[in-house]
């Protein structure tokens, strides 16, 4: 063993061995426990960022972590290739999108490499391989012949500049990011898959989920927003359209007497029938095309709206309600129309006031804290459910009048039904699965166009559908949608044509978990077998980002897949952790105009005072800089810091040991250069103690007894720390507090660093084989070759993790802390059998004790058992 730590060689030469070995290559063994821990796969962006290295360093620190424990281990890794980046790419760097793909593919997979990760490579797959898209073509067209696929007008935003449909990140401050031109909101076809369907079984099955953050599972639970309400009908005084009513749902049924208008969308059949002929309302619907429909956007938004002059008649009262056109309320949601309640909905509120239009109080607040109901101020309570009483109803429905809100509800139910004016009914917020995409850098959706119109599906033996890879964007159009021979195709000796959308992306990340399982199959999209050996993932790792549409679209597509027959589980993932991100100090220089131009930490000259403190920064030219604080590393702040550049000067093992210590997995956490430096100097420091305690000689084996107290408490701490450790990385999932027992053992060896007996140098061996043993998971090779070192036959990552000996953590002596005040005063050695009265005894003798209650009268003293004594003295 060399005496000085060399990072870089003992990393390359370990990383060369296990792929030598193959050493995370993995089948299926019946035999053996499995456990499948994944990470949310990276899109390929060219390099990786810290938050990668977090996400991958957590799930290799489990699945090592568990390999030690004797099971089957399935660690994979892949990318997720398709998407609009790329292709904003392709336009920027003046190639096709494959080509840079692919290159970033293999740039990345060496960098995580680099990190020593044990992903098993032989079931790499990127999602923009044919290989893997042709089964994703193949189970849409099983899905269209079971009847869970359609297609039907929607609305997308539209450039009408470029005469391209646009992304929701591709829309700036309502204009087009490349155009500048007002984005339009426009219909066309698209393609939905039936997620609804399923709507009541992924509400329920979150109950079989105890191992997922319960935040998780309540923004699916509101994402999916089961609502109990009342779908009714308010007559049309003269029928328009076709329709002689106006149908709405609420979920508020007890506010039915505050109805003093109808909202009615842009886009509702009224609104558009009445247009042809009222070219005031034309031009106020070809305004709402261009508002966003974001749900943050229109609740900040100016509400507008336009009279239609029409009428509709109250469903229990009888009077006429005036019909208004209104900018906030969409066609997508319910019927694209709302009963209007102004005195207790915020945004009918707002369009009242803007109209002049009656605002009617018919909920009051049971509460003489809540200020009371006013027309032209808006208060929370207005819309509460909650200490509320009914009020107002009038001459039509007073027995309404004094209910709480379940009373209310029941009882205008009842009476909306008794009149035939409505039903109960339950409604969900989730909205089918719009899976079209106008772009080109994604698979093409597998079905025929016929010439008198219609669809068929592509059948199996032309699939896939092969998406062309040498292309030239040109940033407007997609490269299939400008190709007419791309979309010939020929079926039972008819001409077809190919559809030219492509999938959304999250497609893709909906199964690719299950591929895993069975990647390199040819002949089917899934083996059972396999997929039901492996699946579902015990550990599934990725950000909060994520909590609602991926993990949502995954837990759909898997119930998809178990009724085809593919996969027996009813959901995908058993365990989910949520990382936290990764942020960085941020330094930037204001200009003139008040924007700023911001510099990355690397390029940032810091004084510092005594304390470590930043007195000032200034940039490589001299320039002062302003600390922007620590923010999430990212692009538009240049704070991001190169973990190749990191691993390049301090190692893998230390960036890991770094990436697991500053922060429980779940919180954010602060990249900071003294921390990774103390990440270092504790490497360093294990390696000279392994390397000191090899040089003093051979260890033989720990006596079965003659061991003196000193030996006996540092066995005790390492098999305490043991069992801390197992716990923490097992149960718990807090590697920082893990990692800090072990430094804190470490503590413990060195200031007992006596080699000068057999049984001392006995005790220290399984105290370091412990501390190697124990950070494996974290710091791969400088374990690999300490292990070794140590004399010991097998790699590390096939060493069994270490059991606490039960008879080590008797202990026949205790240390207690003693304090006299307050404050430390000194620390003794008792019996672990010892009665208090003799533990007292024991902390008054002490010297450093006694001078504190010389001439003092003793006030309280009170012993904390296996922990301290402590004193009150004046």
């Amino acid at each position: 063993m060399e005496e000085q730590y060399l990072p870089r060689d003992i990393e390359q030469h370990a990383q060369t061995h296990w792929e030598s070995k193959q050493s995370f290559e993995v089948s299926e063994d019946p035999n053996k426990e499995k456990f499948y821990c994944l990470a949310m796969f990276p899109y390929p962006s060219g390099k990786l960022h810290m938050g990668h290295v977090r996400n991958y360093t957590i799930t290799d620190v489990i699945s090592r972590y568990q390999r030690m424990q004797g099971k089957n281990v399935l660690h994979p890794m892949g990318w997720d290739a398709f998407g609009l980046p790329a292709e904003n790419a392709a336009i920027q760097n003046k190639t096709a999108p494959a080509k840079w793909t692919y290159s970033n593919i293999e740039y990345m997979k060496g960098q995580l490499k680099s990190l020593g990760f044990g992903f098993d490579w032989s079931r790499e797959l990127a999602t923009c391989r044919n290989d893997y898209y042709k089964w994703e073509q193949w189970f849409f067209t099983r899905l269209y012949e079971k009847g869970l696929v359609y297609k039907k007008m929607a609305t997308v935003n539209w450039d009408p500049v470029d005469q391209t449909v646009l992304a929701n990140e591709q829309v700036v401050d309502g204009r087009g990011w490349r155009s500048g031109a007002l984005v339009e909101r426009k219909e066309i076809p698209q393609w939905f898959i039936k997620i609804t369907d399923y709507a009541e079984e992924l509400l329920s099955s979150l109950d079989q989920l105890p191992d997922w953050p319960e935040q998780v599972k309540t923004m699916q639970r509101n994402w999916i927003g089961k609502s109990t309400g009342v779908e009714m009908s308010f007559a049309l005084q003269n029928e328009v359209a076709g329709l002689s009513d106006i149908d709405v749902y609420t979920t508020r049924p007890d506010t039915i007497m505050g109805v003093t208008y109808v909202s009615i969308a842009a886009e509702h059949p009224i609104s558009l029938a009445l247009a042809e002929r009222n070219s005031e309302l034309a031009a106020f619907i070809q305004e709402c095309k261009s508002n966003s429909v974001a749900e943050a956007d229109m609740a900040t938004m100016e509400k507008k709206g336009l009279d239609t002059g029409l009428k509709a008649i109250h469903p229990i009262s009888g009077e006429e309600v005036s019909i208004w056109v209104a900018n906030y309320v969409l066609m997508d949601y319910g019927s694209g129309a709302v009963m209007a309640v102004p005195g207790h909905d915020e945004r009918d509120f707002a369009f009242a006031n803007s109209y002049q239009l009656p605002i009617k109080q018919v909920i009051a607040s049971t509460l003489a804290d809540d200020p009371a109901f006013d027309s032209s101020n808006w208060q929370e309570w207005y819309a509460r459910k909650n200490d509320t009483r009914t009020v107002n109803s009038g001459e039509h429905f007073g027995e309404l009048d004094g209910l709480d809100f379940q009373a209310a509800f029941d009882a205008a139910a009842d009476k909306l039904v008794e009149l035939g004016k409505g039903t109960l009914k339950t409604n969900f917020r989730l909205r089918d699965w719009g899976v079209s995409r106008q772009r080109y850098w994604g698979a093409p959706i597998p079905m025929f166009n016929l010439p008198e119109g219609g669809e068929i599906p592509v059948p199996l033996e032309k699939l896939p559908v092969l998406l062309p890879e040498d292309v030239q964007m040109d940033g407007v159009q997609s490269p299939i949608k400008a190709d007419p021979e791309w979309r010939k195709a020929e079926h039972d000796g008819q001409a077809v044509e190919h559809e030219t959308d492509t999938f959304d992306t999250f497609m893709e990340s909906s199964w690719y978990y299950a591929r895993y399982t069975c990647a390199n199959l040819e002949d089917a999209m899934l083996d059972p077998a396999k997929a039901d050996y492996w699946l579902p993932v015990d550990q599934y790792v990725g950000g909060i980002e994520h909590a609602i549409l991926h993990l949502l679209y995954a837990r759909f597509f898997h119930k998809l897949m178990r009724d085809e027959g593919l996969v027996n589980s009813d959901e995908p993932f058993k365990r989910l952790l949520c990382q936290g991100m990764v942020l960085a100090d941020s330094f930037y220089q204001q200009n003139e105009d008040g924007s700023k131009i911001w510099f990355n930490p690397a390029d940032v000259q810091l004084e510092k005072d005594e304390k470590g403190k930043v007195i000032s920064a200034k940039s490589d030219s001299g320039e002062s800089l302003i600390a922007g604080g620590m923010t999430k590393m990212s692009k538009s702040k240049n704070n991001g810091i190169d973990p190749q550049t990191a691993v390049d000067q301090y190692g893998a093992d230390t960036v890991r040991l770094f990436t697991m210590f500053a922060a429980p997995p779940e919180q954010t956490l602060e990249w900071s250069d003294a921390g990774v430096e103390g990440a270092s100097r504790f490497l360093r420091r294990l390696w000279k103690t392994v390397y000191s305690h090899l040089q003093a000689g051979e260890a033989g084996k720990i006596p079965g007894s003659g061991l003196n107290e000193q030996q006996e408490a540092l066995r005790h701490k390492v098999h305490s720390t043991i069992k801390k450790v197992s716990d923490d990385y097992g149960r718990r999932q807090t590697f920082n507090t893990a990692i800090a027992a072990v430094m804190e053992m470490m503590n413990e060896v060195t200031r007992q660093a006596d080699r000068s007996t057999p049984e001392h140098l006995a005790v220290e061996r399984e105290a370091l084989e412990a501390a190697v043993l124990l950070l494996a998971p974290v710091t791969p090779h400088i374990s690999q070759h300490l292990w070794a070192a140590m004399g010991n036959g097998d790699d590390v990552i096939d060493a069994s993790w270490p059991q606490a000996d039960e008879s080590a953590l008797v202990q026949s002596n205790i240390m207690l802390v003693v304090q006299v005040n307050g404050k430390v005063r000194s620390k003794i050695t008792v019996a672990a059998d010892a009665e208090e009265s003799s533990i007292i005894e024991t902390a008054k003798a002490d010297s450093n004790v006694a001078k504190f209650l010389a001439d003092k009268e003793i006030k309280m003293c009170k012993v904390i058992p296996n922990k301290l004594v402590t004193f009150a003295v004046k």
